[in-house]
């Protein structure tokens, strides 16, 4: 890649020879916990467009900050020879918190990441204190919805176009949000060149765990976001979210879609900095 569309952080090698790159703030073992972000699946997603807007406020409530690129994403390796499975992504994630020296990990995800932040939670139950989750794509089978959806049925598509085209890539953009106005030139600039550069498997391989049917076993205190015009990951979901999960609490707007940190980013970060410090009994 030819200079970079997100500022330069860190990397570490993978046991698999692979790549991951990723932000930190903060040192583990200096605050309260670490808070590990996971970006969603979208094209052209990385940590650093995910969280910029709130990885301060974490740090600010006394957490060690997290925000990695999923292997296919940012600035990370994107092998065109691999599954992109949530497997894939946890194992990463178990070994970024431990080249990092983490503990008392605090898990937040969107969509896809929230598949792998709640996969990592049932993997770690006993050192994930809690967990923070926005649409994320494990509450139900994804077989029973995402074939229908207006933004699910577009990113399939734009998956398989290569070379892929900006005006098709501004068009699913522009779904993820509730005001178009959103996504503008300096978020396209962002994410674009790294779009382009994912092969397709990034897409066509993904596959989770069937975590909708564990739910139950996240007993820890659940932070849950969901944007009332999403139109990728259906709003009722929350309530199944509710339903199945013991010790959990829903933030809904109707003025947000499917980028609830980014687009309500001061709502956001208050009822996290807020929900981390209960967590520390402070």
């Amino acid at each position: 890649m030819s200079g970079m569309p997100i500022p330069e952080g860190r990397y570490l090698m993978l046991g698999s020879g692979l790549r991951l790159h990723y932000h930190e703030i903060g040192r583990a073992g200096d605050g309260r916990g670490t808070v590990l972000c996971l970006h969603g699946g979208g094209p052209g997603a990385s940590g650093y467009s995910n969280y910029r807007r709130n990885m301060q406020a974490m740090a600010d409530a006394g957490y060690h900050v997290l925000a990695p690129d999923l292997i296919g994403f940012g600035l990370s390796d994107k092998p065109d020879t691999i599954d992109y499975t949530s497997d894939l992504h946890v194992d990463a994630m178990e070994q970024l918190v431990a080249a990092t020296g983490a503990s008392h990990v605090v898990p937040v995800g969107n969509s896809l990441g929230g598949s792998v932040a709640i996969e990592y939670a049932l993997r770690h139950r006993d050192d994930v204190p809690g967990l923070i989750l926005m649409a994320p794509g494990s509450v139900v089978d994804p077989a029973t919805f995402w074939g229908k959806t207006e933004g699910g049925t577009a990113l399939a598509a734009l998956a398989c176009e290569r070379p892929l085209a900006e005006s098709r890539f501004r068009e699913v953009l522009g779904l993820l949000v509730f005001d178009p106005a959103g996504i503008d030139e300096a978020v396209v600039a962002e994410r674009f060149p790294i779009a382009a550069e994912q092969p397709t498997r990034v897409f066509t391989t993904v596959s989770i765990r069937p975590s909708w049917k564990r739910l139950h076993e996240l007993t820890m205190p659940v932070l849950a976001f969901w944007g009332a015009r999403d139109r990728f990951l259906p709003v009722e979901q929350v309530l199944v979210l509710l339903e199945k999960v013991p010790r959990a609490k829903a933030v809904v707007s109707n003025e947000c879609g499917h980028w609830f940190m980014i687009e309500r980013p001061d709502d956001f970060n208050r009822e996290v900095q807020a929900f981390l410090t209960g967590l520390s009994g402070a």
